[in-house]
């Protein structure tokens, strides 16, 4: 399959409006909106029947569908979220989600988004056998309603390309390729009026579309032939070939021309690589190998030996670029530029702080939200640019070890109390409250994270950017005599890791909880292992057994499990305190669960947010909405097993507010998460950036099944591309040059859903 992929963002703000207007163009699509804030994504590919499919994602936009240039063929439109107005002529219709609007190549149209949009175009060649001897071309625009019965199977069919058009393959598609013309066929058919079909066609065309199906189903029986069809349908075998002739076809060509194409999809099919041409060619009707290689040849233009050794026709050298030297290649040297200066790194925190109101937020039942992120979430604190908050955060996982990290600790106690007359803070998870989804309690556990928050900036708006500038961060002391001043933290290796299916020693499929002791001596902060223990079920206090670690804050009864003090001896780990969680509000209306990151930040998990960090934000709601939990003492790049030491910390940030009109230029175009210590900037990719727009309704759940490292790699790498050469007004061959050369890309964690990969640049590249 050929295809195209393009996100505005991977574009500096100034060249997105043409970026995305170019995109649509290579897709027959004419851009008629002007708003240089406009937002688009756009993945596309072409099948081996040269079908186009088209996924468009977008904000408000108006754009024009136009294929006369093209081979005649049929096109329609998908809608599956939002809303389209659309026209052609004196012809409008408006189309709901899952509905559709189709037309001919010849007709032009109008599509209207009024919102956030996401919709599926899909154009197919009318040379098609399905459809070039069954149907004629609408010459006007019509609606699909999804509530019909050809509607909801197509709508269906074409939703889950939709949703998996990253991923398909040529032998995942072949099934659509064959299935799809047989219903646009179908369609035009029964909605094409009479005057389209020819004198007293209706009658005509249903009798020849029952006998278009009766031949599909009996293509492998090799005596299939014209009396058995007319018996079946009550009529002459003369009068069946008067149906053919009526367009422009023979029975008996008619029948080649499929069982030809049923072979070429079987010969190019990995399905089907163990069976021989011969097998093939037996199974749908043919019964002589020298007259099927032939006929084969005229269709294809090749043997279908041939073809099964390259399935797919080559591409000229021109179009596919290959490694290596080219022989005519010259010597080019670089000039000796002056590097540009470097910018300021951190201003001083002394100077500021006299003129500064200080804040404190405690972690209490109410100023807590536990899993979820909303734009609906009243304010815990709100605060002017420049202020500083020290702010109280607390470990989802402190219950894996109550005595240590909550027994004699009010704040934790208060968060995590939970008996069975109900729990302090009931929903845990941006599920269903009544826990209807899957019954492990109010929230589903969709969403783990505490997140203390938010806390509202005053006068942030939609299109700024909020700073927050890490200044000290420490551990929360257990406060049970027992262990009293020492601090501790979990690591679960957790059944969403990334390891859990891959484990060498029984029981295969296990989830092991590691207990760390972080020590905070003078000359660098360590973690030792104390103890570990498997998960075993539990049973919370509201009577839900968990037999895995499925729900955050679940109370483990140390009754039940088996603790392991031989663990990692003679091991320290460095500690690197950060937060795995900041986030500004989602624009998005629901409740968002708190795991997979995204253009508004989230569960980031990237061990350089610590001390001595700034984290930029873009802002999606008045007042920005900023939340932040999740702190761990040390985390490795990918966080393979899931978690890091999740342990409760305090630490101290101050707020700072970039508004969209008087930024530096770099800060105006950031809308991702970025994050800038002393010496590097850090910019953050992930598999799927702006998630919520990106894959429809069903986002919440989509996302974790589509992540891929591949993509976010793509992400990252597009987004650090876009920051150099805005940052720096490099050229796009300099920003990549650099990149390659001087730019260390890591995995930042495969446990979150939307998977993450960072690009680290240093400063010092910069230095004069």
């Amino acid at each position: 399959m050929t295809g195209v992929r393009l996100t505005t963002n991977a574009y500096p703000h100034d060249q997105r409006l043409q970026a995305w207007r170019f995109a649509l163009q290579r897709v027959s699509l004419e851009l008629e909106s002007e708003n240089e804030d406009i937002y688009g994504d756009l993945v596309s590919f072409t099948s081996g029947q040269k079908i186009q499919f088209v996924r468009c994602t977008g904000t408000a936009q108006a754009m024009t569908l136009d294929f006369r240039q093209e081979a005649r063929c049929f096109w329609l439109v998908l809608l599956l979220e939002g809303r389209i107005a659309a026209s052609s002529g004196d012809r409008e219709v408006e189309i709901g989600e899952g509905d559709m609007v189709y037309g001919g190549g010849d007709t032009r149209c109008r599509i209207a988004m009024e919102g956030d949009f996401r919709l599926l175009i899909v154009k197919v060649p009318h040379s098609l056998p399905a459809l070039k001897s069954r149907s004629q071309l609408p010459t006007e625009i019509s609606d699909l309603i999804a509530d019909t019965a050809v509607g909801r199977m197509m709508s269906s069919l074409l939703r889950t390309v939709a949703d998996t058009i990253l991923d398909i393959s040529d032998d995942q598609i072949r099934p659509v390729e064959l299935a799809l013309p047989e219903m646009i066929a179908a369609t035009l058919l029964d909605r094409a009026p009479a005057k389209q079909l020819g004198g007293a066609a209706g009658g005509r065309a249903a009798i020849l579309e029952r006998v278009f199906q009766s031949i599909e189903m009996r293509l492998s029986d090799p005596n299939l032939n014209t009396h058995q069809i007319a018996a079946e349908h009550n009529i002459s075998p003369r009068y069946l070939q008067k149906l053919f002739e009526s367009h422009g076809e023979s029975f008996g060509h008619y029948v080649k021309l499929r069982r030809l194409e049923r072979c070429r999809l079987d010969l190019g099919s990995p399905l089907h690589a163990q069976r021989s041409i011969s097998e093939i060619l037996f199974q749908w009707g043919f019964n002589d190998s020298a007259s099927f290689s032939r006929a084969f040849r005229e269709q294809y233009g090749m043997s279908p030996r041939e073809y099964r050794k390259s399935p797919e026709i080559a591409t000229s050298a021109a179009e596919t670029p290959r490694r290596g030297r080219p022989e005519k290649a010259r010597d080019v040297r670089m000039d000796n530029r002056e590097p540009p200066s470097v910018l300021s790194g951190l201003p001083s925190l002394d100077d500021a702080a006299r003129s500064r109101r200080h804040h404190f937020l405690p972690a209490r039942p109410d100023t807590i939200h536990w899993g979820y992120f909303s734009r609906s979430l009243q304010p815990a604190l709100e605060v002017r640019s420049g202020d500083y908050v020290t702010i109280e955060t607390l470990t989802h996982h402190a219950n894996d070890d109550a005595e240590r990290m909550i027994e004699g600790d009010a704040g934790a106690e208060a968060v995590f109390h939970w008996t069975t007359d109900g729990k302090a803070v009931e929903r845990r998870g941006a599920g269903p409250f009544d826990a209807s989804a899957l019954g492990r309690g109010p929230g589903e556990g969709f969403g783990v994270h505490i997140c203390t928050g938010p806390i509202a900036v005053e006068g942030a708006r939609p299109g700024d950017v909020i700073e927050v500038r890490i200044l000290d961060m420490e551990n929360r002391p257990s406060q049970n005599p027992l262990f009293a001043g020492r601090a501790f933290g979990s690591n679960v290796a957790a059944y969403w890791g990334y390891h859990y299916n891959d484990l060498l020693t029984e029981p295969k499929q296990r989830e092991v909880v590691t207990i760390y002791e972080i020590d905070n001596e003078p000359g660098g902060a360590t973690a030792q292992a104390v103890y570990s223990y498997r998960w075993t079920p539990q049973t919370d206090p509201s009577g839900v057994v968990h037999e895995r670690y499925d729900y955050p804050g679940v109370p483990v009864d140390p009754e039940t499990i088996t603790r392991n003090f031989d663990v990692l001896r003679d091991v320290t780990i460095p500690v690197r305190p950060h937060f795995g969680v900041i986030a500004l509000a989602p624009a998005h209306s629901e409740l968002i669960d708190s795991v997979p990151p995204a253009n508004f930040g989230g569960n980031i998990d990237n061990w350089r947010l610590g001390a001595g960090s700034s984290c930029f934000l873009p802002v999606g709601v008045p007042g920005g909405l900023l939340s932040m939990g999740d702190p761990h003492a040390s985390q490795g790049d990918s966080e393979l097993c899931g978690t890091a030491i999740e342990c409760s910390m305090t630490a101290v940030i101050q707020v700072i507010l970039h508004p969209a009109k008087t930024s530096r230029k770099y800060i105006r175009d950031i809308d991702y998460p970025l994050i800038e210590t002393k010496d590097e900037w850090v910019i953050l990719g992930f598999s799927h950036p702006e998630y919520l727009k990106e894959l429809g309704a069903n986002a919440q759940s989509e996302v974790y099944k589509q992540s891929s490292i591949d993509a976010a790699m793509r992400d990252a790498f597009r987004k650090a591309r876009r920051f150099l050469m805005t940052l720096r007004d490099l050229t796009e061959d300099e920003a990549i040059s650099l990149l390659s050369v001087g730019v260390d890309f890591g995995i930042s964690q495969v446990a979150n859903g939307n998977w993450g990969v960072h690009a680290v640049i240093r400063k010092s590249l910069f230095a004069a």
